[in-house]
């Protein structure tokens, strides 16, 4: 069995309950509330900053020159290119580059950006590498396995399909069989670091979807938090 295949199998039920969510269960359906959906946007949008630095620390720690391309790449695709699909939402969605800048990180988000970017300074290149494919991952599978069950006409069909589409998902197989290939050279020791990075990644990915939804703030310091 591939070191993948062991990862996905040993996550299934937290994929399961992150697909199940109400987030995503709404989404597809079109009937995710339009505030949800900004929130959502505008958290998604900090992240993608603090996972694209993720990506480029792993890129100088990668073990060859491939890697390293590959990771440079992707870097750039997380700030650049979804950072522009952030921005067609957020026009879409009246989200003001004001109002953007002036939204704090929630707890899920800070959580989720510490944990990578600690991950990422301070663990070995295959932990580093399996801390960030959930990212890739879940994402791919939540959009693969909702677009069949998209509504016509859903407001949040580009959202879908950018998820669901054949060039997200080339990236993401290409992922994984780098994950594979630097974990056949890897001991015992590091491929259990490995899992537990991945499934905290797993962890916070399902936080960041359920936070969203019911668009929880800081415990105790905003007295509008739900």
């Amino acid at each position: 069995m591939h070191f993948s295949q062991a990862l996905w199998q040993r996550n299934l039920a937290l994929y399961e309950r992150t697909l199940a969510l109400p987030f995503n269960q709404e989404l597809a359906q079109g009937t995710l509330n339009k505030d949800i959906f900004c929130h959502y946007v505008i958290q998604d949008a900090h992240y993608l900053l603090a996972y694209g630095r993720a990506l480029a620390v792993c890129a100088a720690k990668a073990f060859d020159a491939d890697d390293v391309i590959q990771f440079s790449e992707a870097a750039k695709i997380a700030i650049v290119v979804e950072r522009s699909l952030h921005h067609d939402f957020m026009q879409d969605f009246a989200i003001s580059k004001t109002q953007f800048e002036h939204t704090p990180l929630t707890l899920a988000c800070h959580h989720y950006t510490s944990f990578l970017t600690a991950t990422a300074w301070s663990e070995s290149y295959p932990v580093v590498l399996a801390s960030l494919l959930p990212c890739f991952w879940i994402y791919a599978e939540i959009g693969k396995a909702i677009v069949n069950n998209s509504v016509p006409d859903n407001p949040y069909q580009a959202w879908i399909d950018t998820y669901a589409g054949e060039e997200f998902n080339q990236a993401v197989r290409n992922v994984i069989a780098t994950i594979d290939k630097v974990a056949a050279g890897c001991d015992a020791d590091t491929l259990e670091k490995m899992h537990q990075a991945y499934t905290r990644g797993a962890e916070l990915e399902w936080l960041f979807w359920d936070g969203a939804y019911h668009q929880r703030q800081w415990s105790g310091l905003d007295h509008e938090a739900k």
